[in-house]
């Protein structure tokens, strides 16, 4: 099914907007009518494949405002369920090889960004400050993601992978 909607990787890459349900009861409820993006104060979301909302964090971040939720008629975005709040998404940040600390240049503009903090520097003697990921601190808001220079982080969905590991130094 995935290849006949054009997912010819076998899977959907994009980001969903905050509090989207999950992948398959979202694409039976959203009808792609573009309220959500219209009602985006930060214009990150876009009409992608099958004019499903999707995510771009390279035009901003996600303040969690909640208002592609009160703007979505069909329930594919939900704050809440069963009675509790849920979390917008579990969407983490990633910092990768091509850190411009890897190379012993010192850029922090990931960290400048960081509302959470949850990106901090850890000096080594010898080498720049590197960049140090406190998931647990990470809101997947992707404040950190526009200002690389060069693209080393990405935000990852959370729920795919363990949910041990709280904090670590990106593999610098």
């Amino acid at each position: 099914m995935p290849f006949l909607r054009g997912y010819f990787s076998g899977t959907n890459d994009a980001v969903r907007p905050p509090w989207a349900v999950v992948a398959h009861h979202f694409e039976a409820l959203c009808t792609g009518c573009g309220n959500c993006i219209g009602g985006c104060p930060t214009g990150i979301l876009y009409q992608g494949r099958g004019k499903y909302p999707a995510v771009d964090f390279s035009k901003g971040e996600c303040e969690f405002c909640g208002e592609c939720v009160d703007q979505c008629e069909t329930g594919a975005l939900q704050r809440q369920r069963a009675d509790r709040e849920v979390p917008p998404w579990s969407l983490k940040a990633n910092i990768g090889d091509d850190c411009l600390t890897r190379q012993n240049v010192t850029c922090r503009s990931c960290a400048e960004y960081c509302e959470s903090r949850a990106i901090t520097f850890h000096h080594s003697v010898g080498h720049v400050a590197r960049p140090l990921l406190n998931l647990s601190r990470c809101t997947g808001c992707g404040a950190c993601f526009a200002p690389c220079p060069t693209t080393a982080i990405s935000l990852n969905d959370q729920s795919m992978q363990s949910a041990s590991e709280s904090e670590r130094e990106s593999s610098l």
